[in-house]
Formats: structure tokens, C-alpha cells, sequence
């Protein structure tokens, strides 16, 4: 091999393989995604930038109030899920009712108006913005076919005073 050819493989190489391994957990784990209006609100700011994660709820599945980002349309919307597949969801008197049993929910919301029973079919999700006055979720656009789902979301990363986990 010729000395142009070690030194392109001593100085490049490592660099060349390093843009790789970004790129591909860019593609297939971890890509960030800008908030987009105020229907996640306290939780979320418009603008703030979040993780998504592209894999982890494949290997360990979507979990009640898990915040998710769905592809709708033609834009991605950030809500949190409320009931799984196959469970009855109703709100009466601001308190969530899954399967006719009361379930806390741990995070701060606006208040929740009435919503009738509704069976969530299979495969598909139940999903909320947290800021219930001014969010287009389930309540309008149906429950969410898990195709639709592209990851999960937990971290703010910018801006740098919002940073780090979030319920």
C-alpha cells in the first residue's frame, strides 16, 4: 500500500466511519423534533426541541402517558397517550375512566371536558395534548394506528433552561 493511502486511512478513516454512526442513529434511533404549537402546554413550550426515539418503543411497547410523536397528515403532532388498544376510554367530570375504573393521572393538564365512551380498536391508540382546550388529538381526529406512531419522547434538549426529562 502506498504511503498516500495509509495516510488517507490513518487521518480519514476514523472520521468517515464516525459520520456514519451518527448518521444511522439519526436515521433509525434518535433525531431531534421542534414542539409545534401550544396543545402540549405546561409540559411543553412551542419551540422547545426534544429527542424522539425511533426504537425503543418497538422493543418495549407504547405505555399509558407516554408523550408520542404521530405523523398526521403532513406534519408531526406531539401528544400523550391515554388508553392502549382494546381498553374503553371516557372522561366524566374531568376524571379519565379507563375499563369504567378511575386512573390518576400524574402529570399536570388542562381541564378535560366530557368525552364519551370510546373503544379503542386494535393496533391503534387513544392520544391527547395536555393543554385539553386547544389540542387536535383523538377527541378530533381519531384514535392513532400504531403505523402512524414514529417514536417516543421524554427529553428536552434546547432550550437549555427546559433541559433534560419531563413527565
Amino acid at each position: 500500500m502506498s504511503k498516500i493511502m495509509k495516510t488517507f486511512f490513518k487521518e480519514y478513516v476514523p472520521y468517515i466511519i464516525l459520520i456514519c454512526i451518527v448518521i444511522l442513529i439519526k436515521k433509525f434511533i434518535v433525531t431531534p423534533i421542534r414542539v409545534n404549537g401550544p396543545s402540549m402546554n405546561n409540559t411543553l413550550q412551542n419551540g422547545d426541541i426534544m429527542l424522539l426515539n425511533e426504537f425503543s418503543y418497538k422493543t418495549s411497547g407504547i405505555k399509558r402517558f407516554d408523550i408520542v410523536v404521530i405523523r398526521y397528515k403532513n406534519e408531526y403532532l406531539i401528544k400523550r397517550v391515554i388508553g392502549l388498544p382494546g381498553e374503553v376510554v371516557e372522561y366524566k367530570d374531568n376524571l379519565l375512566y379507563i375499563n369504567g375504573n378511575v386512573v390518576d393521572e400524574d402529570f399536570e393538564h388542562a381541564e378535560t371536558g366530557d368525552v364519551e365512551k370510546i373503544e379503542v380498536p386494535q393496533n391503534e391508540y387513544y392520544v391527547l395534548g395536555d393543554n385539553r382546550i386547544n389540542s387536535t388529538d383523538s377527541r378530533i381526529i381519531g384514535s392513532i394506528p400504531i403505523e402512524k406512531i414514529k417514536g417516543t419522547t421524554n427529553r428536552v434538549i434546547y432550550p437549555f433552561k427546559r433541559m433534560g426529562k419531563i413527565n
